[in-house]
């Protein structure tokens, strides 16, 4: 395809995924009013987070496997219309239980709408030019991002009520689903023999979900040692193993197992993970930092988010459009990744009386680490496959990548849950005020129900608590610059597809213009 041709195609792509990623920033600064409004928990906080990245990241693998099967086309339009269905259904939500029902609806939409972007431009463009236009690629994700709090907050803040966080996102998918209509022109390559492992991605998004939901109850509903943990833990984690044995002998894996195992494919999907956890996990958290914690309104929580969002915007171009002119991905996502934990590092020391300066230099770090390493790391296992596993392949290391995030929020959310929830009794106690008298919930979000001094604490009790998060995320973060670190070096290859060759143990990328790219 000509320059001209893939920029009316990503017109339309584009656009999708900036509808997919408003889908979850415009919410994050209004959760806490949202939260207030439906009378909803610190629990249930997390979980109107944790339901669409559970759904999107268990659907994420199958529209990978579809993608590589079916009309990609025709895929990315139903992925459109699920969101606007469940997007309305969303904003017309009574009560929180309804919330994050819907927004499970909402998260197998985000999943496909995610994942076949990327493959549909892997499908057009070859990897060596692709690092340029997932420069734009992560431009847009950055003006969402940036964006989205910020709009989120005025929608709060205006006459139109939090509703209109999930209603907004309607009109920019339809006139997605019209541009998408009209400018993407691809084959469409049908398979009559394809078998869906429809029993692997139930038991993967079973093992998931359990698992999950056991981090979020433990310590404060029954103890870590205790049968509940036994059934829970011990249940996910055979869901999980018997998942990997069904991946291990079906036709046609949604995990395939021999892409994962290969070297630079494991410690990408590893590094994904990683980062996921780290990023998605303190990243939600912010918006009720800034509102719960310092006193801020909506619109300025949202404003007060900019320094990450331009670390995303300023790396994620740079870092593409570097990796498209020298063809060597793994210097930005190690420098990536070192970053990124020093940016949660000094967020890890912070409390409610924090300088907003240094706050602003953490998060920009933050920004920064995750605009290098994301999209590079896909690059590094698109760049590693054949034409027609680029489907699977990127469905699986977004697949884990999403998988770390939903890991990361329902953890720290847990941490966040229990450190808050000590604070405040200790607060409270100070008052002589007995914390299990019904006056000091923890969980009641709607501040402005509560008494001024016991508002106080509670502000001071988020203040504090958020700096944990920050901590535990900065340790998981290590673990995405060792996976990093141990790389293997890879060339971007010019050529959509890899030639395959008797001395090489599986597929290598093709030679041209005299450089040979190594996978």
């Amino acid at each position: 395809m000509s320059h001209r041709q893939v920029l009316e195609a990503l017109s339309g792509l584009l656009l999708v995924l900036f509808v997919a990623m408003l889908s979850s920033t415009v919410v994050s600064t209004a959760l806490p009013q949202i939260i207030g409004a439906l009378k909803g928990s610190q629990s249930q906080y997390t979980w109107v987070v944790t339901a669409t990245l559970l759904v999107s990241t268990a659907s994420t693998p199958i529209w990978g496997k579809l993608a590589d099967l079916y009309d990609k086309k025709v895929l990315l339009q139903a992925g459109v219309a699920i969101f606007i269905v469940a997007s309305a259904a969303s904003g017309f939500a009574q009560n929180t239980g309804q919330l994050i029902a819907f927004r499970a609806v909402q998260g197998l939409g985000v999943g496909a709408l995610q994942i076949l972007v990327q493959i549909i431009m892997a499908a057009m463009i070859s990897p060596r030019d692709r690092g340029r236009y997932y420069g734009y690629l992560g431009g847009v994700m950055a003006v969402a991002t940036v964006g989205g709090p910020l709009l989120g907050g005025l929608i709060v803040d205006s006459f139109l009520g939090w509703r209109w966080c999930f209603f907004i996102g309607v009109p920019f998918a339809v006139v997605a689903f019209a541009l998408l209509q009209k400018t993407l022109k691809l084959p469409v390559i049908r398979r009559p023999d394809v078998k869906i492992d429809y029993v692997g991605a139930t038991l993967i998004a079973a093992g998931v979900s359990i698992l999950l939901i056991w981090i979020t109850f433990v310590g404060a509903n029954f103890p870590w040692l205790s049968w509940q943990t036994a059934a829970m833990a011990g249940g996910g984690v055979l869901l999980l193993a018997v998942a990997v044995w069904v991946e291990s002998r079906a036709a046609e894996p949604i995990v395939p197992l021999d892409i994962v195992a290969r070297r630079n494919t494991a410690l990408a999907i590893t590094a994904s993970l990683a980062v996921g956890m780290a990023m998605f996990g303190g990243a939600v958290f912010l918006g009720q930092y800034f509102q719960i914690g310092r006193g801020y309104s909506p619109t300025k929580a949202g404003l007060l988010t900019f320094p990450m969002m331009l670390g995303v915007f300023g790396a994620s171009t740079i870092a593409g459009r570097l990796a498209t002119k020298t063809g060597k991905v793994k210097p930005y996502i190690v420098f990536g990744t070192v970053v990124l934990t020093a940016g949660f590092g000094m967020l890890a020391t912070i409390d409610h009386t924090t300088s907003l300066v240094f706050l602003g230099v953490g998060m920009f770090l933050i920004g920064v680490g995750v605009g290098m390493t994301m999209q590079n790391l896909v690059l590094v296992v698109q760049n590693s496959v054949r034409l027609d596993e680029i489907g699977a392949a990127s469905g699986t290391v977004t697949f884990f990548r999403s998988l770390g995030g939903t890991i990361g929020v329902s953890v720290l959310g847990a941490v966040l849950a229990n450190q808050v929830a000590d604070k405040i009794a200790d607060g409270l106690r100070r008052l002589g005020v007995d914390p299990t008298a019904g006056g000091g919930d923890a969980g009641n979000l709607d501040l402005a129900a509560l008494p001024a001094p016991v508002r106080e604490i509670v502000r001071a009790a988020y203040g504090d608590a958020t700096g944990h998060i920050f901590l535990v995320s900065a340790g998981i973060a290590v673990v995405g610059i060792i996976a990093a670190a141990l790389l293997k070096p890879v060339r971007l290859r010019d050529s959509l597809d890899l030639v395959e060759t008797p001395e090489t143990d599986g597929p290598v990328p093709a030679v041209k213009d005299g450089s040979l790219s190594t996978s």
